[in-house]
């Protein structure tokens, strides 16, 4: 039997198509109680290694496995692996009472849990609906419904805010960390970095089927210093006070103000009051998630930016070719990823 931890852990995994190397060496582990999220461009590689953990892709090297066991030898793995790569597989014609009916009987739930499931992801007005009149939004609460049936331990969810409007996004940030809080694993990937720094406790970003980044969400922040935007009445008065004490990180903006790296805004405040220069305003800048996700993934940033934490020198990678956001990896891209795919993400 599986250890029942509800681990995920990815270890040297890589995937080749041919001459087309999509996944390389990947590693990184998802704990319990926690949610991930996995972050890279497009043709990162990012759906074939979820297809790889959930069973649907054979690796090359390396292993993906779940309570430490590979997908295939989970016994029933909708009672363990709750999962949605793509939100199209409804029939029309069917409700969406009937299609998680269907759903049920074949993971081997109560019929019960149908309307618990409704109940769970707001579509119990819209149960006795066709689920070929559903909007984007409806399809994703429905897929998701779809894999909370057998209350899995480990949630895998590829672009799940895809389509909810600023409600259901609410809703859906709020049921991931409550999920997550009742000790069970989550691993979400998107390309919604704004709204996924709200959500997720760790990150792993990866370009070009490489890992680039793999730890905690305030490590990553803490890896890049704040930078304070002061607008004094005398900016080379401020300078030299500055200096004078030890902060040489300072240099002027295109709009007069003086940019300070590596000292608060209490620090800059006393220094300016103690030199007689007078301060009209601070403002602070703080690294954000996107900001630093262009830099690990883009081809001329890449591994340049970060200072070398033991995580980040485990996995730096040497830069990958020209590409960065959006771009394919050498050679193109897989089989499965060439082409429009419709589904949670879109195009891939």
């Amino acid at each position: 039997m599986h250890d029942g931890s509800g681990r995920i852990v990815v270890q040297n995994l890589t995937k080749q198509f041919g001459a087309v190397t999509a996944v390389q060496n990947l590693s990184f582990t998802v704990e319990p109680g926690s949610v991930t999220g996995f972050l890279g461009p497009n043709g990162a590689g990012k759906t074939t290694a979820l297809r790889m953990l959930l069973g649907l892709v054979t690796p090359t090297a390396g292993v993906a496995t779940v309570n430490g066991r590979p997908h295939d030898q989970l016994g029933n793995p909708a009672t363990v692996v709750g999962s949605v790569l793509e939100n199209e597989g409804f029939h029309p014609k069917r409700t969406a009472r009937n299609h998680l009916l269907v759903y049920a009987a074949a993971v081997g739930v109560p019929d019960q849990r149908v309307e618990q499931v409704l109940g769970l992801v707001g579509l119990t007005p819209a149960a006795n609906r066709k689920a070929g009149g559903f909007s984007l939004g409806m399809r994703q609460r429905l897929a998701l419904a779809t894999a909370l049936l057998g209350d899995p331990q480990v949630l895998v969810l590829d672009e799940p805010a895809n389509g909810l409007d600023p409600e259901g996004i609410a809703w859906l940030r709020t049921f991931l960390r409550s999920y997550a809080q009742q000790g069970r694993t989550v691993l979400v990937s998107s390309h919604l970095l704004a709204e996924v720094e709200q959500t997720i406790d760790q990150v792993v970003i990866i370009s070009h089927g490489m890992t680039r980044y793999y730890g905690s969400l305030d490590q990553l922040r803490g890896s890049q210093q704040s930078r304070v935007l002061v607008q004094p009445a005398d900016a080379n008065a401020l300078v030299t006070a500055l200096r004078e004490n030890g902060f040489n990180q300072v240099e002027p903006t295109q709009d007069g103000r003086v940019a300070v790296t590596g000292a608060t805004t209490q620090q800059i405040g006393d220094l300016a009051s103690k030199a007689g220069i007078a301060v009209y305003g601070m403002q602070e800048e703080r690294a954000d998630l996107e900001r630093l996700f262009f830099q690990l993934t883009s081809g001329q940033y890449a591994g340049s930016q970060l200072p070398q934490t033991p995580q980040y020198q485990q996995y730096q990678q040497p830069p990958p070719p020209q590409g960065g956001w959006g771009g394919p990896p050498p050679g193109g891209q897989p089989p499965q990823q060439q082409g429009y795919q419709q589904g949670w993400g879109g195009p891939r």
